[in-house]
């Protein structure tokens, strides 16, 4: 259902400040002109200002900016309130409610040029963005900044990394505002890559919380056709300004009327747990756009993966350099002897999925030119649908049909995306010839073409190109090192996941991820869209593969578990190898169970940067399943079961840390008990140092009302 009010304001030389209130009046937004007339805004919660006045406007090349100088041409407003199903999601619907204002500006001395100011206001937050209709005096134009402001009103706390173009990969710190300064990780030898741009930058999303209360984050949503948005901190000030990933030639965008830039957005509550809660940022981008999505389902995988990562196995088949795609003689070489994606190994992986019913088996190092392909910024260094020798696509395209499992595709573009593209539709057709339906992409690397960053314009409409290709093919793509997710998967739902994110292999070959990483990443990396961070390590240590070897997973086994719960997707890995769960059975049962596809998801409890507590009902059952996390500090927490239909009795199955867990010491520890729970049951959780606690609750059958104690 759509509800509109709309009111015209007539050519006005001055625009009186213009307020709007959210649906149910919690936030307050109020628009203005400044001096020289550029229109600036406010945001409250409440009678608590959450954004002081930020100015807006677009900078240009080779003409006059979109900046000051506006008139109003016409002001409306509307009211919006419709419904809508993810086909993927955490809820079965969708509400999506907010009051509409927009503002068309005119530029007088400029042709009286056009720039339309589109404010959408949630009770959560708001969204707004840049439109530029089609005009006589504005045809192709390039973007070389925005005038983006978000003025803080004081020295928050900020959950941040440093702004790279190029990689999402960092440790987040926490600081406050006043002490944003990536120097300390360019001392630390943290910065990967040249895409850094001064000490001040970080990326989006950032989560923020203020000395008054108020969770702030700031993110942007539908990017498409336009570079992502990093923000320039002023420490002194606490002014947030947008900073646009530039291309070779330092432009921004190249834009042709009409044109939309993506949503800046702000998303502001008293409580942490409405902020994980919030679809704004899905509900600011277009709607489906594919008409059969039947073939778009959810995923549970393992895969030839984590043993190239702890080095028991590796992704290239032989110890050679410099060879050449389709010049070398492949059958000629000598195995290493250690290569992982040989058709022997990939069925133990698909006997594995079949006999615990995974839906898919990914493997890596199935293609040539694994030996020569990191670091060398080549123009081809894979084809995608050459296998190695030792890999025979045919008959594992047969044993994988017989055995009820599909195969799922790696495309590693080594970044060199031009190689790619010519490529798209060979690979595709390649894929669906052999029974592969989903596809994990790489964009390890330096970008091909020269000077282009992961980020950029030109790279973030490489990703949907190769979204709507796949599309075509009914082909699900799972990117990774690609750009941040920024709700776009409502539109094109076959995006199924991303990493784009410090993923749980840094704990394989790295300092790893601290213990409080995947407590502040669902408040950042994935207020845009599912991440693909795979989870389910049962060895924890890097001993057990080599005693030299210091490196681990710095979570207790049972957090891996609670992994899946709380860090949403569609695409869920069982990243460890089958030997590992093979020898505990017991705690690989919960990775089984667990949904990837939900009717109802409740944030129970929540704090960045401390601990997270969600329970989620799986879709079409009636199974719910709960995941709580906590970082380096052990935690006790009460967990009530009031979510749970209040008629009916549950099995709750509860995976705990044992009582002398620690994610250092001891992190394989841990206790399974059953017990029947209802509605008034009230769980008593104690979490270790980087623990968790994981459990299910299904509908118990009668014998099991008769066999089970109620939990006390």
């Amino acid at each position: 259902m759509i509800r509109s009010l709309i009111t015209l304001l007539i050519c006005c030389t001055v625009l009186p400040a213009q307020t709007i209130t959210s649906p149910a009046g919690k936030l307050s937004l109020t628009v203005s002109m400044t001096a020289d007339s550029t229109p600036q805004y406010t945001l409250s919660l409440g009678a608590t200002p959450v954004a002081a006045p930020g100015r807006l406007g677009i900078m240009v090349k080779d003409i006059p900016s979109f900046l000051s100088g506006f008139v109003v041409a016409k002001a409306e407003t509307s009211l919006v309130d419709e419904s809508w199903d993810p086909v993927l999601g955490e809820v079965k619907t969708i509400r999506n409610h907010y009051r509409q204002l927009k503002l068309t500006l005119r530029q007088p001395a400029v042709k009286d040029r056009i720039m339309i100011l589109t404010f959408r206001l949630f009770d959560e937050g708001v969204g707004f963005r840049y439109e530029f209709p089609q005009q006589d005096n504005l045809n192709y134009f390039t973007v070389t900044g925005e005038r983006t402001e978000f003025a803080m009103t004081g020295d928050h706390r900020i959950f941040w990394m440093p702004g790279d173009f190029d990689t999402n990969e960092y440790k987040y710190a926490e600081t406050a505002l006043s002490g944003v300064d990536a120097a300390a990780y360019k001392d630390r030898g943290e910065i990967f890559t040249a895409g850094i741009s001064g000490n001040s930058m970080v990326q989006t999303p950032i989560q923020m919380r203020s000395k008054d209360g108020l969770y702030i984050n700031i993110f942007e949503a539908a990017l498409n056709n336009y570079p992502a948005m990093c923000l320039d901190v002023d420490t002194k000030s606490f002014l947030l300004r947008s900073v646009l990933a530039p291309d070779a030639v330092g432009n921004r965008a190249y834009l042709q009327a009409p044109a939309v830039t993506p949503w800046r957005t702000i998303i502001v509550s008293r409580k942490a747990e409405e902020v994980l809660a919030s679809k704004m940022i899905l509900n600011l981008n277009e709607p489906l756009k594919l008409t059969d999505v039947s073939w778009i389902t959810p995923v549970k995988y393992v895969g030839v993966w984590w043993e190239m990562h702890v080095d028991v196995a590796s992704w290239n088949y032989a110890d050679v350099r410099n060879v050449r795609i389709g010049e070398t003689d492949w059958n000629a070489l000598k195995p290493n002897g250690r290569h992982g994606a040989t058709t022997a190994r990939t069925k133990v992986y698909i006997d594995f999925a079949a006999k615990h019913g995974f839906d898919g088996v990914l493997v890596e190092g199935w293609n040539v030119g694994w030996e020569d392909w990191f670091g060398n910024w080549k123009e081809q260094v894979f084809d995608f649908i050459t296998p190695y020798p030792d890999f025979d696509v045919k008959e594992l395209q047969r044993y994988a049909k017989e055995k009820g499992v599909k195969l799922i595709m790696h495309h590693e573009t080594s970044s060199s995306v031009t190689n790619y593209e010519r490529q798209l539709d060979t690979a595709y057709r390649f894929m669906k010839a052999y029974g592969y339906d989903a596809v994990k992409s790489g964009y390890v690397g330096k970008i091909i073409p020269r000077g282009e960053v992961h980020d950029g314009q030109w790279m973030v409409n490489h990703y949907l190109r190769a979204v709507t290709k796949a599309a075509e093919y009914k082909i699900m793509v799972n990117s990774h090192e690609s750009v941040r997710p920024t709700g776009i998967q409502r539109t094109y739902p076959n995006w199924i996941a991303a990493e784009a994110a410090r993923g749980n292999e840094f704990n394989a070959w790295s300092s790893g991820n601290p213990p409080a990483h995947e407590t502040i990443l669902p408040f950042t990396r994935l207020m845009g869209g599912p991440m693909d961070y795979t989870p389910g390590i049962f060895q924890i240590k890097r001993s057990f593969y080599d005693p030299k070897r210091t490196e681990q997973v710095h979570t207790t086994l049972v957090k891996q578990l609670a992994l899946y719960v709380t860090m949403y997707s569609p695409l869920q890995m069982a990243a460890d190898l089958p030997e590992n769960y093979e020898a505990k059975p017991d705690a690989f049962q919960f990775i089984k169970d667990v949904a990837a596809d939900w009717d109802d998801t409740r944030i129970l409890e929540a704090e960045p940067g401390d601990y997270i507590t969600i329970a989620r009902k799986a879709k079409n059952k009636e199974s719910w399943f709960l995941g709580a996390i906590t970082d380096e500090n052990p935690r006790k927490t009460t967990v009530p079961l009031s979510f749970l239909d209040a008629k009916k009795k549950y099995v709750a199955t509860i995976y705990a840390d044992a009582p002398d867990a620690h994610y250092q010491t001891n992190p394989m520890a841990y206790v399974i008990s059953r017990h029947l729970v209802t509605g008034k049951t009230a769980l008593k959780l104690s979490l270790a140092a980087s623990g968790g606690a994981a459990v299910s609750i299904i509908p118990a059958t009668p014998q099991e009302e008769k066999q089970l104690k109620l939990y006390k």
